[in-house]
């Protein structure tokens, strides 16, 4: 799983006003959910903030967020949700869910599918079923995506399986196994 760097300060002010000055002046506002303890508001950097979010779009990412003026210092985090203006695509809002490490968590993981397959070759049609899995796992133990080669994979056969996908063995697979992923028809 990936992991990122961000910082971020605790913000002291709040309501409609303060959050379109603090955008002004290049600040994005945010919070920080810890499972069963008080949101924590904060304001991070707008553009590396952008920056690191493009990095991880669409991917299974840990943030350790370093919050300047916060007693516990780092905390890792996913991002749970995303606002920005439809228009400008300027970030408005984030918000962060603070989680252990050592705990294991559910996770949605891409299958990328490597190769030509043989079957297509001879004329057959690529039929993809999964583009993704379910994981469970501690989140660094989760891979980033989950290749497959196919270059093998020809007409007539069964087509690839979850249980042929090649999943590390810290990390338990949700999805029935006899799934088939991809075929060639």
């Amino acid at each position: 799983m990936l992991k990122i760097d961000v910082a971020a300060t605790v913000r002291t002010v709040f309501g409609k006003g303060a959050a379109r000055r603090l955008r002004m002046d290049e600040q994005t506002p945010a919070v920080l959910y810890a499972g069963g303890s008080d949101a924590l508001s904060l304001q991070v950097d707008a553009l590396a903030l952008h920056r690191n979010l493009f990095a991880i779009h669409g991917r299974n990412a840990v943030v350790s967020l370093n919050i300047d003026g916060d007693v516990k210092g780092t905390r890792h985090v996913l991002v749970k949700e995303i606002q920005k203006n439809p228009v400008t695509e300027q970030l408005i809002h984030v918000d962060f869910l603070e989680i252990p490490l050592d705990q294991p968590r559910e996770f949605t993981v891409p299958i990328q599918y490597l190769g030509k397959a043989r079957g297509v070759d001879k004329g057959g049609l690529l039929q993809v079923f999964r583009s993704s899995v379910q994981l469970r796992g501690c989140p660094l133990d989760i891979p980033d995506t989950l290749e497959v080669d196919i270059t093998e994979l020809d007409q007539g056969q069964a087509g690839l399986t979850c249980d042929d996908l090649n999943i590390p063995g810290n990390v338990e697979l949700l999805d029935k196994r006899e799934t088939v992923c991809v075929a060639v028809a």
